[in-house]
């Protein structure tokens, strides 16, 4: 399975630089959330390249936490959010794309191409 993220700040009509970005997987039999990457947007608000852990990337329940409160921070803007977790079952070893859109007061999200 690949995967791939992109973050848009709708406030400004522009990609997200520098939004850190942590991947998890939950472990069937436990329930239990382990780390398997992180990275941070790039120039363009995508994720080019992720630092893997130690996980190979399989069908499961993931979780993508982007860290927006520092990213608002960072541009001097308060937000009500701290961290967006997006949670998604990827059902087979295909690629999925799961773009956030956000702004200080909203988001959203959808599986993209």
């Amino acid at each position: 399975m690949t995967l791939s993220t992109h973050v848009l700040d709708t406030s400004i009509g522009r990609p997200a630089a520098g939004v850190r970005v942590r991947l998890l997987q939950r472990v069937a039999t436990t329930g239990e959330w382990v780390d398997v990457a992180e990275g941070t947007t790039d120039s363009d608000g995508r994720i080019a390249a992720w630092t893997p852990g130690d996980r190979e990337l399989k069908a499961g329940t993931y979780r993508l936490t982007f860290a927006v409160s520092a990213y608002f921070a960072a541009r001097g803007v308060d937000t009500f959010y701290t961290d967006i977790a997006v949670e998604f079952l990827a059902r087979d070893e295909s690629h999925y794309h799961v773009p956030l859109l956000v702004s200080p007061f909203a988001y959203s999200t959808y599986r993209g191409s």
